[in-house]
């Protein structure tokens, strides 16, 4: 049997899609699991003086790393073995991803989850069954080779997912109107696709004023997308694309590229105004992930507030305002909602768009 037989017999499946797609939309829902989940309860928890409920955002937070690595086992059809075992590989990647080859904080905890538990898992995969103590052999290479590789890349990869992130923060500081622009429309587009914003954000460690533009071109598209396409589907679609995903369009898209003009020249709108406005920021380092998160279950406006009630403990702002709440509903609603389907108006007319092309199935 030459080797492409024993990987297809291993289902070890060596593709864009496999790893780029699928174990990285799967990780995004193990940091959503954990992390954000763990976030909304603690700042619920804080907020309503409720200590159960802090304890159990604590303790949520605190398994991001295994709950990734166990998500991206599970997108890559792991053995059971395998996927169990996994949990120490994402632990200890996301714990020494998160520090950097200086020894400071890093931002590259997810980032090196993704790398080293995809290399793990298929090397547990490659093990499995193929002994007669595969009860301890598939955990024992699967450990060993997650958390090996965890001691010799993460600390990098933290640094360079730090570096970069820092550098498009920085950015956006110095240039908030260009780099709103792209940041937006970046993120924006990457939420839409088949492919993961909030793990992409989690990775870089996007906050602050990048982290703001991000949310705002997520909602561009969501909530752009869900009320341009209301004649089609109705109360149904507003709700499953406003709080549920824009990524639902993705085959109309692939049929009609057209359509996705609208919700990509409003994300290059709303992500300077957020920028240099509002001043919208991303300002929980935990909450890095929301940024890429838009109006999904109002996670990205929960981060958004989850920072100012950071700012204001720390002191560094006195007090939330009421422009605050009127700059994050203009960026995250009224402004999708009105600018998409006004931007679509003259794409209609020339036949661009046309009805029927954003029904959902």
């Amino acid at each position: 049997m030459n080797f492409k037989e024993f990987l297809k017999r291993k289902n070890i499946v060596i593709s864009a899609k496999r790893y780029g797609i699928d174990a990285l939309g799967a990780m995004a829902q193990g940091l959503f699991a954990s992390l954000l989940i763990g976030t909304i309860l603690n700042t619920l928890g804080t907020q309503l003086h409720i200590e159960a409920l802090s304890t159990c955002g604590g303790y949520a937070s605190s398994m991001s790393g295994a709950a990734m690595a166990v998500a991206i086992g599970y997108a890559l059809q792991a053995p059971p073995l395998v996927l169990f075992s996994l949990a120490t590989v994402g632990h200890a990647a996301n714990a020494l991803g998160s520090t950097t080859l200086s020894g400071g904080s890093g931002a590259g905890g997810p980032l090196a989850v993704l790398f080293i538990a995809v290399i793990a898992a298929e090397f547990g995969k490659a093990v499995s069954k193929e002994t007669k103590v595969d009860i301890l052999v598939t955990p024992l290479v699967t450990i060993l080779v997650g958390v090996g590789l965890a001691a010799l890349i993460a600390p990098a990869i933290g640094t360079a997912a730090s570096s970069i992130g820092s550098v498009i923060m920085w950015a956006t500081d110095l240039q908030p109107f260009l780099m709103g622009i792209i940041v937006s429309v970046v993120i924006g587009m990457a939420l839409t696709l088949p492919i993961s914003s909030a793990a992409i954000c989690a990775a870089l460690g996007l906050t602050g004023l990048a982290g703001g533009a991000a949310v705002a071109g997520c909602c561009a598209q969501m909530v752009g997308f869900a009320v341009m396409s209301f004649q089609e589907n109705g109360l149904g679609g507003l709700v499953s694309q406003g709080i549920g995903t824009s990524m639902l369009q993705m085959g109309n898209i692939v049929k009609n590229p057209k359509i996705w003009i609208p919700p990509i020249v409003t994300s290059a709108i709303t992500g300077p105004i957020a920028t240099c406005v509002f001043r919208l920021m991303m300002n929980d380092p935990a909450s890095a992930v929301a940024s890429g998160m838009g109006t999904c279950g109002l996670v990205g406006q929960i981060g958004v507030y989850a920072g100012w009630v950071a700012d204001v403990a720390a002191g560094s702002k006195a007090s939330i305002t009421a422009m605050d709440w009127i700059g994050l509903i203009l960026i995250s609603f009224v402004l999708p909602a009105v600018l998409t389907p006004l931007i679509a108006v003259p794409l209609r007319r020339i036949g661009w768009i046309k009805d029927g092309d954003m029904k959902l199935d």
